[in-house]
């Protein structure tokens, strides 16, 4: 378990990765030296699976977003795994999650344009033989980024 300073370390760090220890222990009331502590410890012991930067999609040519529903033809296990593994190969899909209900797969997918999301759709998920049916939103405006777990 975590207590209450644990909490805010990981709320801070969530937000800015980039903190330095001085940083953190002025925003917790704690030294740097147990600020970095904690920080280490909650690393060490799993609670940040990972530090990474958040780019800007439209600097480096990405202007669509879209969310991508899949409905699969059959669900054996083979074609599944075989479909995980095309979804390791696109760049493209940023997040993908399994779903009860009637998709089966939901991916979030950047591209540089329609076309590129057109060609993703119809010459890579469409053709997978354990695929039955594509569905696409394509976002017109994100609202809220992600804001980190509520903690």
């Amino acid at each position: 378990m975590i207590d209450e300073t644990d909490a805010r370390i990981l709320a801070l760090i969530q937000t800015d990765a980039m903190l330095t220890a001085q940083e953190l222990g002025a925003r917790i009331n704690l030294s740097p030296s147990q600020a970095a502590r904690r920080r280490a410890r909650l690393e060490a012991e799993g609670y940040v699976l990972s530090y990474a930067a958040r780019l800007d999609p439209a600097r480096v040519g990405l202007s669509v977003q879209a969310f991508v529903q899949v409905q699969m033809a059959t669900h054996t296990p083979d074609r599944a795994k075989s479909f995980e593994r095309l979804l390791g190969t696109l760049p493209e899909v940023v997040s993908v999650w399994s779903l009860t209900g009637e998709a089966d797969y939901l991916l979030r997918v950047w591209c540089a344009d329609l076309g590129a999301l057109n060609v993703l759709i119809h010459e890579r998920l469409l053709p997978h033989p354990a695929v039955s049916r594509v569905q696409s939103q394509i976002v017109m405006n994100q609202l809220k980024t992600f804001a980190g777990l509520p903690l």
